[in-house]
């Protein structure tokens, strides 16, 4: 790669940052970061995936923003963020991975357990999240696992907390830079499907890798007293971002918003979701649905409940 070639892609990143950074400051600071270290020849001699974990570092370095990143790809990438998941590799991509819905299933003792890795658009994801749901509505509690989730589509998971409530619920609010405006995140008023509901028990299990829109559901579902965190805590990015194309196999990822508490003002960006029970994140499915087999416990076992609440009792003694 000419050096020409590269200042010529170091510029298209900053041209991204100075047109849509959340933080216009910030912009300033790496504007000039990056054409000092292009200037001093860092990334001179590197290959293409080499120069993007190299730009990546000096784009965190400011202020440690997880989201901002030059990407290398294998395939050509799509001019923009909405084309990219237009395409065909992207739909099947979604496809393979169920859209982000990794397991559903009826633990032992009528307890919902729920796994999603990855919150895909909504046009993709509804019908998988909505059959998720569907299944483990009536369960006595919900084990919500976002351990291994790495983001996704704010409009997917206002869907999926839609089933955990009975009211329309504002969970969210984003600062957009553009317009210099708030939007307002809301839970739906209508679903496919029975809900969960409001009142049955909820636990997330969180950990080191769970990122962006999974820690959007452990915040919020945590910020309304409507689930308790059990893990470690995450990431801590709480930004959403576009994605824009540098060059045939180099994207960057950009900020335009900032997500925070609408009644606190705090998010977790750069500290993670912290949990409400800390232990070791492979313990913490063992943990929640301990707990959740004991609440299942405290609702008798007169009548139908008989056989869950024998369930339960041998689910406890096999942990």
């Amino acid at each position: 790669m000419g050096s020409q070639a590269r200042a010529a892609q170091v510029e298209e990143v900053i041209r991204r940052l100075d047109a849509h950074y959340v933080f216009p400051d910030v912009a300033t600071k790496l504007t000039k970061l990056l054409r000092a270290r292009l200037d001093e020849g860092a990334y001179a001699d590197l290959g293409d995936a080499e120069f993007a974990t190299a730009v990546t570092a000096d784009l965190q370095s400011v202020n440690d923003d997880k989201h901002l990143r030059l990407r290398h790809h294998v395939d050509p990438v799509a001019e923009d963020g909405d084309a990219q998941h237009a395409s065909e590799n992207f739909r099947q991509a979604a496809e393979l991975e169920n859209f982000g819905i990794a397991s559903v299933r009826r633990l032992l003792g009528n307890v919902g357990y729920v796994d999603t890795t990855m919150l895909y658009p909504l046009a993709f994801a509804a019908s998988a999240v909505s059959a998720a749901m569907t299944l483990v509505a009536p369960t006595d509690a919900l084990l919500l696992d976002v351990r291994h989730n790495r983001g996704g589509d704010p409009e997917t998971s206002a869907f999926l907390q839609s089933y955990l409530v009975d009211e329309r619920t504002h969970y969210l609010d984003f600062y957009e830079r553009e317009g210099d405006r708030v939007s307002q995140m809301w839970t739906l008023p209508y679903v496919p499907g029975p809900k969960f509901g409001g009142t049955k028990p909820i636990w997330v299990l969180t950990g080191p890798a769970t990122f962006s829109g999974g820690e959007d559901l452990a915040f919020s579902l945590q910020r309304q007293g409507r689930a308790k965190t059990v893990g470690e805590p995450t990431r801590g990015g709480a930004h959403p971002c576009e994605q824009y194309k540098v060059d045939t196999y180099l994207d960057v990822t950009v900020p335009l918003a900032r997500s925070y508490d609408p009644k606190t003002g705090e998010n977790w960006e750069g500290v993670g979701v912290s949990p409400d029970l800390p232990v070791a994140a492979d313990k913490a499915f063992d943990t929640a649905y301990a707990l959740a087999l004991r609440h299942v416990l405290e609702l008798g076992d007169a009548g139908p409940r008989r056989l869950v609440a024998d369930e339960a009792r041998k689910a406890l003694d096999q942990l």
